[in-house]
């Protein structure tokens, strides 16, 4: 029976998912996982894609990615091809490593994009394998706070949806299943939208100036009327991180 094409996201979204044949373990090692990894990266210097969440698990991977000129298929070979060929020369195997056909699930709207973020990141407490996915190292997880050491994700893009990192935090420590989302997704908006959106409102330019306390009044009022994400604030008040996370 032939295959079926792929469906393709028009958001162009994926959740992609690479296992072992027959449930191989593919990582047999730490220095396996590095090497997945780097093989990400020499990926990202040759295609155009963004990857917003990973997790790495003995006989699978998880990958949220967004494709931009090249096709899934083609990122996924060029990681998977060098991997494999590392693997088999240094457990002196050959032949297939993973099953002949990745999954690809299109993601068409920005609850489900969470959601799969979430997921993919709680995989490591659903195999039981840690209690809090902040100390499970194959996962992109740690980037998001503040541990970015492969430089491989764009944690922003995710961040930008949360006014604080604590509501990040809480949202994907939240049990969930494969889908559904219970929780209510902020507006996002463009620096100049939310600009735009605020001078309306207050003059920013005199934020700088009043005292401390009207400064921090009037901070507030922002983050309630934009539902924006500090970091986002930051940008386009011109005020550091450090002193709009410390206004509650």
């Amino acid at each position: 029976m032939a295959r079926l094409p792929r469906q393709l996201s028009k958001l162009q979204l994926y959740h992609v998912i690479l296992r072992g044949i027959d449930k191989r373990t593919i990582f047999l090692s730490n220095e396996d996982y590095h090497k997945f990894l780097y093989y990400i990266s020499k990926a990202k210097e040759k295609c155009s894609f963004s990857l917003y969440a990973y997790c790495l698990m003995s006989n699978h991977v998880h990958m949220l990615i967004k494709t931009e000129e090249t096709e899934p298929g083609s990122i996924i070979k060029r990681i998977s091809v060098g991997y494999v060929q590392y693997h088999n020369n240094k457990y002196g195997r050959t032949g297939h490593l993973f099953q002949n056909r990745f999954k690809s699930e299109p993601i068409e709207d920005e609850r489900y994009f969470l959601t799969v973020m979430r997921y993919i990141h709680q995989n490591p407490i659903k195999a039981g394998i840690v209690d809090n996915i902040s100390v499970y190292p194959w996962s992109s997880y740690p980037a998001f706070i503040g541990n970015n050491a492969y430089k491989l994700v764009d944690t922003d893009t995710v961040l930008n949806y949360f006014p604080c990192i604590d509501r990040f935090i809480d949202f994907t420590m939240t049990t969930c299943e494969d889908s559904g989302l219970e929780y209510d997704v902020i507006k996002k908006y463009t620096d100049d939208e939310l600009y735009k959106i605020i001078s309306e409102k207050i003059d920013i330019n005199k934020l700088n100036i009043v005292d401390i306390a009207t400064r921090n009044a009037e901070i507030t009022k922002i983050r309630t009327l934009s539902k924006a994400s500090n970091r986002q604030l930051s940008r386009v008040l011109g005020i550091s991180r450090g002193i709009l996370d410390k206004i509650k």
